[in-house]
């Protein structure tokens, strides 16, 4: 077993249940921000032209989750909220990278004002996968930081 999966393993294992509500919590919001303006979640006030691919929702899902827990991470254990570092910059850009990644291509503004509505398609729509990948990876990074640090140092 990895030893970034060990780590992070044993400082899940000391959570307290407050942390984990807090999680959760964190989780659920976090997929509310990416799928409701998105159009994963259908609502009256945002729609899709195109449908979502096969990946959006695992993606949106694993953003959530991991963004949760990390989000967690800054609930301390004596009932104060730590202050956010570098990690939570980095995890900051990968949800943001997931919003792009799950988003319609033609539906979003700032696409179609740089590129149009065949850029969208034609060169934005191909980079999505990469983008949820990189967000993937930037937020998996962040947490296994704070994680690993959490286990190597309890202050």
């Amino acid at each position: 077993m990895p030893a970034v999966v060990v780590v992070a393993s044993r400082a899940l294992a000391a959570w307290s249940p407050r942390r984990w509500l807090a999680a959760a919590l964190a989780a659920t919001l976090v997929l509310l921000a990416l799928a409701v303006p998105t159009a994963l979640i259908a609502t009256p006030w945002f729609g899709r032209e195109i449908p979502p691919t096969w990946w959006a929702w695992p993606v949106a899902v694993a953003t959530a989750a991991m963004s949760g827990l990390l989000l967690a991470t800054y609930v301390d254990v004596d009932r104060r909220i730590a202050t956010a570092g570098v990690d939570a910059k980095r995890a900051g850009v990968g949800g943001l990278l997931s919003f792009f990644a799950v988003g319609c291509p033609v539906c979003n503004k700032l696409v179609l004002a740089a590129l149009g509505t065949t850029g969208a398609l034609n060169w934005f729509a191909p980079v999505q996968p990469l983008l949820a990948v990189a967000a993937l990876a930037l937020v998996s990074w962040a947490l296994a930081r704070r994680l690993a640090g959490e286990v190597r140092c309890r202050l």
